[in-house]
């Protein structure tokens, strides 16, 4: 041991200078990738006795919500396309939360169908609705068409997610105060809206599409806070971060772009990370006054100025109403 102790001191007295920069490095990268994992939820408020439903809840940030939600008391509904990892979900769920009230719906927000089906039987089953998080979503895929032919990813991150959130409303407006949270994206920032081609059948580009689909994210949140003005229904939109989660399997189906960001995955948020700002924006009790917002690292930011654009909001609502068949 005393041979090996002084072979170490030896090592570090020759290469000193080495030795200090792995050392001041490492401090570094590590105190870093602390940084970029942003803020924490620290709200300890209670749900007992509330709903909370949950998009796309069986992987990634919706299920570290789900758990979330789960050990503060609220009945956790989970609301997925495939229903096998679905149920998964919902069994980690209870076991880590040690909540059994967790249950599991169908809902493929590529079907404007099955959005209506949802929350028929929503209607039926609930009682009450407290908690609205639309988390599912899709990420630059190639053109894909919805069931009723939208463009996938407008189709899915916001077309799917108006609907539901539309036919909710009076269930969410019997139990305010309620609060409806839409998982949106700093992506938002490089969005641009055609509203004369809104499924870019002209030029189908998947990163602008996605931009795209998370600008519509932060329109929807910022009209919708006004419609829904002294109703006691808020409502928030957020960027959770970059988050090593399955959403960007299209992003790294290229080889060189899985060897290009391979070196940062390091700095990526893990779920749990990823889902503090939309914990955040569900419970805190300093937001009880606050609707329409944009958060990050649970705390409120300011949007791009396309995402503060009231004349874009209104007028996607109008046409997002027209191609869903609200009245």
């Amino acid at each position: 041991m005393q041979d090996y102790t002084n072979a170490v001191k030896e090592f570090v007295e020759d290469h000193y200078t080495g030795v200090t920069f792995v050392l001041i490095t490492g401090v570094g990268l590590f105190g870093l990738r602390r940084w970029l994992a942003g803020g924490v939820c620290r709200s300890k408020a209670r749900l007992d006795g509330k709903t909370v439903l949950i998009t796309g809840g069986n992987t990634g940030i919706g299920k570290e919500t789900a758990v979330d939600m789960a050990k503060r008391g609220a009945r956790v509904i989970l609301a997925c396309r495939d229903m096998s990892r679905a149920h998964k979900a919902a069994e980690e769920v209870r076991k880590r939360s040690g909540n059994e009230n967790v249950t599991v719906k169908m809902l493929d927000l590529a079907s404007l169908q099955s959005v209506r089906d949802l929350v028929k039987d929503v209607q039926q089953s609930e009682q009450r609705l407290d908690i609205l998080i639309n988390n599912a979503g899709v990420m630059m895929c190639p053109k894909w068409r919805t069931e009723e032919g939208f463009e996938m990813q407008i189709g899915v991150n916001h077309m799917g997610h108006f609907l539901l959130t539309n036919l909710l409303l009076d269930l969410l407006k019997e139990s305010a105060p309620s609060r409806i949270v839409n998982v949106a994206s700093v992506a938002h920032e490089r969005g641009k809206i055609n509203f004369n081609d809104i499924n870019m059948d002209k030029d189908y580009d998947p990163y602008k599409s996605y931009y795209r689909s998370k600008l519509a994210n932060v329109l929807f949140t910022r009209e919708l806070a006004v419609k829904l003005r002294g109703t006691g229904v808020t409502t928030y939109a957020l960027h959770p971060g970059v988050i090593r989660t399955e959403l960007g399997r299209h992003v790294f189906s290229n080889l060189w772009r899985k060897l290009i960001i391979l070196p940062f995955f390091f700095f990526f948020k893990n779920p749990w990370q990823g889902a503090q700002t939309t914990i955040y924006c569900a419970v805190d009790e300093s937001l009880k006054n606050s609707s329409g917002l944009y958060y990050s690292d649970c705390a409120p930011k300011e949007t791009a100025p396309q995402g503060r654009d009231d004349v874009a909001a209104r007028r996607l609502w109008d046409l997002s109403a027209s191609m869903v068949g609200l009245a």
